[in-house]
C-alpha cells in the first residue's frame, strides 16, 4: 500500500496569481500547463519563460510542479510534444501528467528522468490497470472519480504505484477519458482540452431533474483523512479555469481538514459560495447514487460568489513561511561571525565583514541570537532551529545578525530556485509507413448475441459481450464463426468477475479479446488471449500505435475523433481499423440518468434522453454502467473509397435487429447510399 506520513495537497494553477494563491495557502504541489498540449487550453497557462519562473518560485518554497501534457496528440503535434519535454527537462519539472500512450512512449525515450503520472483520462479502474501502468514506466495514477471508498481501499492495498485522487471540484457525468459528447456535437474534443460542456445543458430523462447529465461539484474534503489512511497519497483539486480565490479557499480547506479533521464551517460556506453547482456532493464515495448528486450552476450560485471574493483573497495576501531553515551561528574571537543555513539537505555559509568584540557590559546571548535569526517575516522561510556556538565574553551588533540572516536566506533562495535540469535526448517521432491489404475486411461488434444474423461468413471477426453465456460462445466457435469477446469499458469493482469470465470464454474456445482499457489489456494477456485494442484506448497517433504494439496488441481500433486523412497518415506496422458504422457511445457513466425518473425495475429497452432541440439520445445499460449513444449512426458505406490506410472496418451494432444488421452489411458490401438519418461522424470535419 502506498502511504506516507504527510499527504500531498495538489492545487491547480491556471494563472500565476492562482499559483501564488496555492503556494501561500499551503499546497505541497501544483499542476499547470504550458501553452501547448494541455487539457485546459482556455486557461491562462504559462509560456516557456513563465513556466521556468513558476518552477523557480515553487522550488524556492519546497513546492513541486507537475506539468500537464495531457491531451491526445496528432502526429503533426509530436514535435510540439518533444519541445515541451525538452522544456520540462530544462525547467526542472518534477513530473509529467499524461493520458496519451504515444506521449508516454515519447517521454520515456526523450526525458527518462522525469516521473510519469497517469491522468484520470487513462480510465484506470483496476489493480490490473495499475500494474500495466507500472510496466509502462508510470510512478503514479490519478484514480477515477467514480470509485467508492471500498474500491479505493482495495486498490491502494496492492497498488504498485502512488495513488492520486480528486478531492474537490467539477464532477463529470462521464468516466474520464470515455467522453466524446463535446467532440461529436460541437467538434470540440474534451480529450484535446476544449470541452464545451454540453452535458451542463438540458438533457432530460422522463421524470428526471431536467439536467440529467449535470452533476454537482465534488467535495471529499471532509473525508481526506480517511482517504489518506486508506492509502491515497495525493489529493487533487480541480480548477485550472477557476479564480485564485477559489484555489486559495480549496487549498486552505484541505489543509484544515488534514490538520483538524474538517475545515472551518465559515470557510466551507465560502468555498461553496465562490463556486458550486447548487452545492456539493460526495459523489460515489459511499456507493449511493441518485437525484441528489445532480445540479446546475444557477443565477443564485453566481451571485453568491461576489461577496466572498475579497475576503478569500486575504488568504493569500502575504507570503506564508513554508520552508524551515536550520541555522547554526558561530562567534569566536578573531574570526568573522559565521552563519550556516540548511534547507532540505542544501546549505549555505556566510560570514560578516566585522569581527566580534569584547563585551564591555553584557555579552551576546543565545536568546538574542535566536530572536534575531527568527525574524524571517516577508520571506517564505521560518527558523526551524537555531544552534549557537558562542565564545564567552563576546558581543556583536544586532545589525550584523540581521545582515547575515538576509544574506543567508538570499543565498538559499538562489540555491533552491536553481533549475534541477534533467537529461533530454531528442527522439525520433517517425515510424515506417503503414502497409495495408488491397481491401479492408469487415469486423462486427454486437451488444447482444441475439442480434447475430443467420449468415456470419462475411465477417472476419465478430465481437460479442464478455458476459455472453459460455455454451453459446462454444457453439458459435464450433460452428466456425470468428468470435472474440469484448471486455466492458466500465470495470469498477468487477476485476475478479471479469477474470472469471475471461477464463470461461477461453475454455469455450475463444482466443481473442477486445480491450478498451489498460486493465482489460492486462487481464486479457494474463488469460492467454490475443488482444485487439478498442476505441476506448484513444489511439490517436503513430507513437501510440507503436506503444500498443509493444504492449502485445495484435490489432487496434483507432479513435473515432480522427479524420480519415489523419487516420490514413498514421505509420507503424500494427493492423488498425475504424468504426465505419454505428451509433457510437458518447458517454460511459456509472450513474444512469434514466434512474432520475424511474427505478431500474421499470426501465424499458428503448430509454432516451432528450436535448433542448428535441433530439433523442438512446441510453443503454450493461455490466453495471450506462452508455449514452449518439442519436444517429455513423454511415460510410457510400464513401468507402475515401478510407485509406485501414485494415478493417468495424460495424458497431448497438440496438439493431438481426434483420437490420444483415441489411446494413449488404449496404456496405454494395457501397449503397444511406436510406435514413445518419452522420459522417468526425471523419471529415475533425475536432479542434
Amino acid at each position: 500500500m502506498q502511504k506516507q506520513a504527510e499527504a500531498e495537497i495538489l492545487a491547480p494553477a491556471g494563472t500565476r496569481e492562482a499559483l501564488i494563491a496555492a503556494v501561500r495557502c499551503g499546497a505541497n504541489a501544483v499542476y499547470l500547463g504550458g501553452k501547448l498540449l494541455n487539457a485546459r487550453r482556455n486557461a491562462g497557462n504559462f509560456d516557456d519563460e513563465a513556466l521556468k519562473e513558476a518552477v523557480r518560485y515553487c522550488h524556492e518554497r519546497g513546492v513541486q510542479v507537475y506539468l500537464t501534457l495531457n491531451t491526445l496528440v496528432r502526429d503533426a503535434e509530436l514535435k510540439d510534444a518533444e519541445h515541451m519535454l525538452a522544456l520540462s527537462c530544462e525547467a526542472g519539472i518534477d513530473a509529467l501528467i499524461t493520458q496519451d500512450l504515444g506521449i508516454a512512449r515519447l517521454a520515456r525515450n526523450c526525458a527518462p528522468d522525469i516521473p510519469l503520472h497517469a491522468s484520470t483520462q487513462m480510465s484506470v479502474q483496476t489493480l490490473a490497470g495499475l500494474e500495466e501502468l507500472k510496466s509502462l514506466g508510470f510512478t503514479r495514477a490519478v484514480l477515477p472519480r467514480e470509485l467508492t471508498l471500498g474500491e479505493i481501499t482495495a486498490l491502494a492495498a496492492h497498488s504498485p504505484v502512488e495513488l492520486e485522487l480528486f478531492i474537490h471540484g467539477a464532477l463529470c457525468m462521464c468516466v474520464s477519458g470515455q467522453c466524446y459528447l463535446s467532440a461529436m456535437l460541437g467538434s470540440r474534443s474534451g480529450s484535446r482540452g476544449l470541452c464545451a460542456q454540453p452535458c451542463r445543458l438540458p438533457f432530460v430523462a422522463p421524470g428526471g431533474t431536467g439536467a440529467d447529465l449535470s452533476l454537482k461539484d465534488l467535495s471529499l474534503i471532509p473525508h481526506i483523512r480517511t482517504l489518506h489512511e486508506a492509502g491515497v497519497l495525493s489529493f487533487k483539486i480541480e480548477g485550472r479555469m477557476k479564480r485564485p480565490e477559489y484555489v486559495a479557499a480549496a487549498v486552505t480547506a484541505c489543509r484544515q481538514a488534514l490538520e483538524n479533521g474538517e475545515p472551518e464551517g465559515a470557510l466551507s460556506r465560502q468555498l461553496q459560495a465562490v463556486f458550486s453547482r447548487s452545492g456539493f456532493t460526495d459523489g460515489y464515495y459511499t456507493g449511493q447514487r441518485g437525484r441528489a448528486m445532480f445540479g446546475t450552476r444557477g443565477k443564485e450560485d453566481v451571485s453568491a460568489a461576489a461577496p466572498v471574493l475579497k475576503e478569500l483573497s486575504r488568504l493569500y495576501e502575504k507570503e506564508r513561511p513554508l520552508t524551515g531553515v536550520a541555522f547554526s551561528f558561530t562567534m569566536r574571537p578573531g574570526i568573522p561571525l559565521t552563519l550556516t543555513g540548511e534547507v532540505r539537505g542544501q546549505s549555505v555559509c556566510v560570514q560578516s565583514k566585522k569581527l566580534p568584540e569584547p563585551a564591555l557590559t553584557r555579552p551576546l546571548t543565545e536568546a538574542e541570537v535566536t530572536r534575531q535569526l527568527s525574524k524571517c517575516g516577508g520571506t517564505p522561510y521560518y527558523a526551524q532551529s537555531v544552534h549557537c556556538d558562542l565564545a564567552p565574553g563576546l558581543t556583536a551588533p544586532l545589525s550584523c545578525l540581521n545582515a547575515l540572516r538576509r544574506e543567508a536566506l538570499e543565498a538559499l533562495t538562489g540555491l533552491l530556485g536553481k533549475p534541477a535540469r534533467k537529461q533530454f535526448q531528442a527522439g525520433s517521432t517517425q515510424a515506417p509507413a503503414h502497409k495495408t491489404k488491397a481491401h479492408a475486411v469487415f469486423y462486427a461488434r454486437f451488444t447482444d448475441e441475439t442480434q447475430l444474423p443467420p449468415d456470419l461468413s462475411a465477417f472476419a471477426c465478430i465481437y460479442l459481450p464478455l458476459h455472453t453465456p459460455a455454451p453459446r460462445l462454444r457453439a458459435l466457435v464450433e460452428a466456425g464463426a470468428p468470435i472474440a469477446v469484448e471486455i466492458p469499458r466500465g470495470l469498477f469493482g468487477r476485476e475478479a468477475a471479469v477474470r472469471a469470465e475471461l477464463n470461461a470464454a477461453k475454455q469455450a474456445g475463444i482466443t481473442t479479446a477486445l480491450a478498451h482499457t489498460l486493465g482489460a489489456v492486462r487481464m486479457a494477456q494474463e488469460a492467454g488471449l490475443l488482444i485487439h485494442g478498442g476505441f476506448g484506448l484513444n489511439l490517436f497517433n503513430t507513437q501510440a500505435l507503436e506503444q500498443a504494439s509493444s504492449m502485445g496488441l495484435e490489432k487496434a481500433t483507432l479513435s473515432f475523433e480522427l479524420t480519415l486523412a489523419q487516420a490514413a497518415a498514421l505509420g507503424g506496422e500494427l493492423p488498425r481499423g475504424l468504426i465505419a458504422y454505428g451509433s457510437v457511445p458518447l458517454m460511459l457513466t456509472r450513474n444512469c440518468p434514466i434512474a432520475n425518473g424511474k427505478p431500474c425495475r421499470s426501465c424499458g429497452k428503448d430509454e432516451v434522453l432528450t436535448d433542448r432541440k428535441g433530439i433523442c439520445f438512446p441510453v443503454a445499460c450493461t455490466d453495471g454502467c450506462s452508455e449514452l449513444l449518439n442519436s444517429r449512426p455513423i454511415y460510410l458505406a457510400d464513401r468507402l473509397a475515401e478510407v485509406r490506410g485501414i485494415d478493417f472496418l468495424l460495424l458497431y451494432f448497438t440496438r439493431e435487429t438481426p434483420e437490420q444488421c444483415a441489411g446494413i452489411l449488404t449496404q456496405y458490401q454494395n457501397g449503397a447510399a444511406p436510406d435514413g438519418a445518419y452522420t459522417r461522424g468526425l471523419y471529415f470535419r475533425g475536432v479542434e
